[in-house]
């Protein structure tokens, strides 16, 4: 082979050029089908899951399926919607209401049983009701230590024997981790240590989820804002 022959190289470059095409497909085809995938996947188990639970307990004379050739989906929770709904209704009611109490007052005197029933009911009272503050501020402190920085839930203004306890007014923090929001810490944070920012709750709570890959925009500064706000009326 003579020393000035040149070698063409394009077969080897082509190659790796229609690998790496391929990948990229490959990486852009899970990007868009995972998301929906997991999301149908997850939306069916949970669905299967309360129709085999509530589904049975419907007399087969007045259970659709009975008649249908197919299983109906979502029946469960249809089922489920209707009931909290029926039971909101009666509680309204003075007899319903009288119901509870006896009920309630029942529950609170059997040994362990009513502490559990009262940390419950305690907790969907504070997060459900219209008139809490809870999970609705997003908060930045620095946590552990100085210079490291975490993003936490406000649920609320400590009162009681915490405060008193305090020298300076704290807030309850819930410090969420990741990427299982629902476990975390309860910290008594001094307010003047905290960061309110402005991202809503669910932009929060997708940021801890995904590990800070998904991070939202920057709001816009005041200004711009109000300019805008002018422009539209």
């Amino acid at each position: 082979m003579s020393e000035h022959q040149i070698i063409d190289p394009s077969p080897d470059v082509t190659k790796i050029t229609l690998l790496g095409k391929l990948k990229g497909f490959f990486l852009a085809g899970i990007l868009v089908t995972a998301p929906i995938s997991i999301t149908v996947y997850v939306t069916w188990g949970f669905l299967n899951f309360l129709d085999s639970k509530i589904t049975p307990l419907i007399p087969a004379a007045y259970n659709p399926n009975t008649y249908l050739p197919f299983s109906m989906p979502g029946l469960g929770l249809l089922i489920a919607v209707i009931f909290f709904i029926s039971v909101g209704f009666i509680t309204r009611n003075f007899l319903g209401r009288l119901l509870v109490r006896v009920s309630e007052y029942i529950v609170e005197r059997l040994p362990v049983i009513s502490t559990i029933y009262g940390a419950v009911k305690q907790i969907f009272e504070t997060v459900m009701a219209s008139q809490s503050d809870a999970f609705k501020e997003v908060v930045m402190f620095e946590y552990p230590r100085k210079g490291l920085w975490v993003m936490g839930f406000v649920t609320g203004q400590t009162k009681g024997e915490v405060q008193a306890l305090t020298s300076s007014e704290v807030v309850n923090v819930f410090l969420p981790t990741t990427p299982n929001p629902t476990s975390g810490f309860l910290l008594f944070v001094p307010k003047k240590d905290l960061t309110f920012m402005k991202m809503g709750v669910e932009e929060g709570i997708k940021m801890i989820v995904s590990g800070g890959i998904i991070t939202p925009p920057e709001p816009e500064p005041e200004d711009i804002l109000k300019k805008k706000k002018l422009k539209k009326k």
